[in-house]
């Protein structure tokens, strides 16, 4: 039997704005928008070529055992791109403020990209402060 990991509930303040963020500055594309009755929203958005998608809702009840995370507080989802800086660019342009293209070094994190595969990366907040890490991977995920 498998497990995938198919959707990550994002904790949001604002449904229509992490949207719109999430599909027009991210380019994620909306799978679902749904209101199951009134009151309620749930949004399902997934990134170009992912397996995972990502649920942004509102006025949904807590699952059993447990409770919503705060608004913010996700940190460290993580994306993988074939070219980092393509990728920033294309961040950049669309408007999402994104930190500079680094690697891990022997003091830290260090601008530029690393020489060692799988050791580049760039980091980008949501307008709540939930944050990302995009990392260059050398192949797209069907080949690895």
């Amino acid at each position: 039997m498998e497990w995938t990991l198919e959707v990550i509930t994002v904790p949001v303040t604002d449904v229509d704005r992490a949207r719109e963020f999430y599909v027009d500055r991210c380019g994620f594309r909306a799978d679902v928008d749904v209101s199951p009755f009134e009151g309620a929203r749930f949004v399902q958005l997934t990134p170009p070529g992912s397996r995972c998608s990502i649920v942004l809702e509102a006025g949904l009840p807590d699952s059993p055992g447990q409770p919503r995370m705060a608004p913010g507080s996700l940190q460290g989802l993580q994306l993988c791109v074939t070219d980092i800086d393509e990728a920033r660019d294309e961040l950049s342009a669309r408007g999402v403020e994104v930190g500079p293209v680094q690697h891990v070094g022997p003091s830290g994190w260090e601008d530029g990209k690393g020489k060692e595969t799988w050791n580049s990366f760039l980091f980008f907040k949501d307008p709540d402060g939930n944050g990302w890490v995009v990392q260059e991977a050398p192949v797209p995920l069907a080949e690895r």
